[in-house]
């Protein structure tokens, strides 16, 4: 399985709308600006995203994006599942033989249980030192 632009930059727009949740709305023009990213693109991957009630509009002069949860209620699978659709690692898992088998279903539930319990305000708040700090190195 690969998780393709949408789903990257889909959770790119979300890691953004929870660094900023609770101070309205942000415009998608600054995210795209900031990561260097396609705005046309994100406002694309965004509208699946507020379809399924995960992020909010507001229209006008100051108007943008902005969760409609808050980002410790969204996990990563919320985000991946609305623009890439189900985790499977392979196609027609039901066809294969049974070791094989066994062995794509066990994939995918370890990707889906690392999504599922991976929230967007985990990664908003993830950052370089924090896993640098997590490591002692002795020579």
């Amino acid at each position: 399985m690969k998780i393709s632009t949408k789903g990257r930059y889909g959770l790119t727009i979300m890691i953004e709308l929870a660094k900023h949740y609770g101070e309205g709305p942000i415009p998608l023009r600054k995210i795209a600006a900031e990561k260097e990213l396609s705005e046309a693109y994100l406002e694309q991957l965004v509208s699946p995203l507020r379809n399924s009630g995960l992020v909010k509009s507001v229209r006008g002069a100051y108007g943008g994006y902005m969760l409609a949860n808050p980002p410790s209620e969204i996990s990563a699978a919320n985000v991946i599942s609305v623009l890439e659709g189900p985790i499977q690692p392979v196609e027609g898992i039901e066809n294969e033989e049974a070791p094989q088998r066994e062995l794509w279903l066990r994939i995918r539930d370890a990707v889906k249980n690392v999504l599922d319990t991976t929230t967007i305000e985990d990664l908003a708040q993830y950052t370089e030192e924090n896993v640098a700090e997590g490591y002692m190195f002795y020579i």
